[in-house]
């Protein structure tokens, strides 16, 4: 896979709503570059990413890996009308799709890696072991799922940086998200609780035969972890 020092061409300033501004601002695009060679993509394989909202990093997988099959599925249709008008501007053949975490509509065991940003901290705790279960589902024997999600403190009792907010509340101001029924990243609102059950736990819940953290990071809007998880 390869790597870019520069901004690509398919994020540019044109092509800008809140949820790319919001990315900027926050610091999360070398979070993105991260997580893709995290992942080490083939140029065989099959991508999917949950809630890829307007397409930062299903893009870039493509962008990266050209002959890779690349799939993104976020609940909110403005978003993926945004990353599908990203994705014609950059020249990019990714199928972007309208659907939820939980009920992700691909075969079983059709793709070779899963991909989540910044996603799981937003779906509402009892249905984050469901929308896992359903990654690993997809998943190929043999495949893997990376996942990045903002760390909370259980002493705060998970409740979000306070940039993080200032972010979210930038995104839902959008003109991409007015009319929209869904809220915040990738459509969820955000679950309370998050830190009540590590993700590795979450991950094993979910029947993942190997799950562990690969590293840390930070963005403004708080520390990062990332997650491995095997099929």
């Amino acid at each position: 896979m390869t790597t870019h020092a520069h901004t690509p061409a398919l994020v540019s300033s044109r092509l800008l709503p809140g949820y790319d501004t919001v990315a900027r601002l926050s610091g999360a695009l070398p979070m993105y570059w991260r997580l893709l060679a995290q992942a080490g993509i083939g140029p065989r394989d099959r991508v999917l990413e949950i809630g890829c909202g307007t397409g930062n990093v299903v893009l870039r997988a493509k962008e990266a890996v050209p002959t890779a099959t690349v799939c993104g599925i976020d609940p909110d249709p403005a978003a993926v009308a945004v990353a599908r008008r990203k994705a014609v501007a950059a020249g990019l053949d990714v199928d972007l799709q309208v659907g939820v975490a939980e009920d992700l509509p691909l075969d079983d065991g059709s793709v070779d890696r899963v991909l989540s940003s910044l996603m799981l901290h937003h779906i509402a705790v009892d249905a984050r072991v469901a929308a896992l279960r359903e990654a690993h589902r997809v998943l190929t024997p043999g495949g893997s799922l990376h996942l990045v999600d903002l760390d909370h403190d259980p002493r705060t009792g998970g409740r979000m940086h306070p940039v993080h907010r200032a972010l979210s509340l930038l995104a839902r101001l959008d003109p991409a998200h007015r009319g929209s029924r869904h809220g915040g990243h990738g459509g969820h609102g955000h679950g309370h609780g998050h830190a009540a059950q590590p993700v590795p736990d979450l991950l094993g819940a979910a029947g993942f035969a190997e799950a562990v953290v690969v590293g840390h990071g930070a963005t403004r809007m708080g520390p990062i972890t990332y997650y491995r998880a095997e099929r």
